[in-house]
């Protein structure tokens, strides 16, 4: 018989434990073109420097995995290589690693660098995540100052949504 003055909640309170398993993470894809700051902005996001960053394309090739804790939800970051769909060589299969992180997570975080601007690149990942099916979050970064964050605003043209103004690098 159960007692009609206490609420499902506070039995489940007192039947779950912390070994109870919560499943996976929910799985986040950082995905944009080469240096658009997708590994500053990891770095920003796990709170340490552990994603490699150099201001030249081509340093993160494969996808890289990182525990997350944002205002206390608990993730997996993947971070990505530059991601440019007309790439051949090397670039193409850095392209390939990012769309597999795209088709593994549960959502994704497109980064796009203000101070450019919309690129065809840009545009034609885009039209991917779009028959990806998964949530995309914009992230308009290098936001340093009012004039980008202006500029960012043109970023609503990609069609994904209001643009994120963020600072990987400055936070």
């Amino acid at each position: 018989m159960t007692d009609p003055d206490v609420s499902y909640e506070e039995v489940r309170d007192t039947t779950e434990t912390d070994e109870t398993p919560a499943g996976p993470l929910p799985v986040l894809a950082v995905v944009g073109r080469p240096n658009v700051g997708k590994s500053t902005l990891v770095n920003r996001i796990i709170g340490r420097r552990e994603a490699v960053v150099q201001d030249v394309p081509g340093v993160t090739r494969d996808r890289v995995s990182y525990d997350a804790d944002w205002n206390g939800k608990a993730f997996t970051l993947v971070d990505t290589g530059g991601w440019d769909p007309d790439a051949q060589g090397l670039a193409e299969r850095i392209a390939a690693q990012a769309e597999i992180a795209v088709s593994l997570a549960d959502a994704v975080l497109f980064v796009v660098d203000a101070t450019v601007g919309i690129t065809d690149a840009d545009e034609a990942v885009v039209r991917i995540l779009r028959k990806s099916g998964k949530p995309v979050v914009l992230a308009a970064n290098k936001v340093d100052d009012m004039r980008t964050e202006a500029e960012a605003a043109a970023l609503w043209n990609l069609g994904l949504g209001e643009p994120w103004p963020v600072s990987a690098l400055h936070g």
